[in-house]
């Protein structure tokens, strides 16, 4: 029987605004004494949530934990348009807001539902010809990017007090919420831009069972290590989420028919 490191896994950690996630990575290396630490998905600095943290022979599992379905939930602000579609931007566009119902919310949002090719935006980590696009982005540039194929399952809108929604998406791999702020701003006319963000699940981890960095720079090293998720447990929670595809474990995605 194979042995593992109890070391060897993942562990949950709620991102908090501010610091990159190679920054979360760095505070856990430094505190685990150990260099073979990674991440299953980038967060924005100022966005909040769930990060999955690999370590050891956890690593080699990142590739498909970053393929994992996503549930974000975020804040839109309307008549504000920016250059990286989210509040750390330069604005570029203001416009008044009309007053917005529901139906008209829900009828922009509507074409961004299911398959659909989404561009990602100049402030993101996709390269051209190797090089990251916000670097490009700082150097003042605009270059042509290739759209990705994306898919969108569902979205609510939880709350309306315009200028700004509130909302949650269900969403694969590759999304970018800022640019589906932007386009739906676009699509009414007024110009969006994505306020703040918070990702809550990927797969079928959840942010509610997930340990703080502060938690990580206080606690001993020990007890943190009760917190990571052996490589058993991640395959067996991984397989169970193969199993039901139709995410019917996304309770507040389910309809009423489902």
């Amino acid at each position: 029987m194979q042995e593992f490191s109890a070391l060897d896994g993942a562990l949950l950690v709620d991102k908090p605004a501010g610091p990159t996630s190679h920054d979360v990575v760095d505070v856990i290396r430094r505190h685990f004494g150990i260099k073979k630490v990674g991440h299953c998905g980038t967060l924005d600095p100022n966005a909040t949530g769930l990060l999955i943290i690999v370590l050891g022979r956890g690593t080699k599992l990142s590739e498909k934990l970053m393929g994992d379905d996503k549930v974000y939930e975020g804040t839109m602000k309307f008549g504000e348009a920016t250059d990286s579609y989210d509040a750390d931007g330069e604005l570029v566009a203001s416009l008044p807001v009309p007053p917005l119902t529901l139906d008209q919310l829900n009828e922009a949002a509507l074409p961004f539902v299911g398959d659909l090719m989404q561009t990602p935006p100049m402030v993101s980590a996709v390269k051209k010809a190797g090089v990251p696009l916000y670097k490009l982005a700082r150097q003042g540039k605009v270059v042509e990017r290739e759209p990705r194929f994306v898919h969108v399952y569902r979205y609510t809108i939880d709350r309306i007090a315009l200028p700004e929604i509130d909302f949650s998406v269900l969403c694969s791999k590759g999304f970018y919420v800022r640019t589906y702020a932007h386009d739906i701003g676009q699509l009414l006319g007024c110009g969006a831009h994505l306020k703040s963000l918070r990702r809550t699940q990927s797969g079928r981890f959840d942010v509610g069972n997930a340990i703080t960095v502060d938690q990580i720079r206080e606690l001993p090293p020990e007890e943190i290590a009760q917190r990571i998720l052996s490589l058993p447990q991640v395959s067996r929670m991984r397989s169970a989420c193969g199993k039901d595809r139709q995410w019917k474990f996304y309770g507040r995605f389910q309809s009423s028919s489902d």
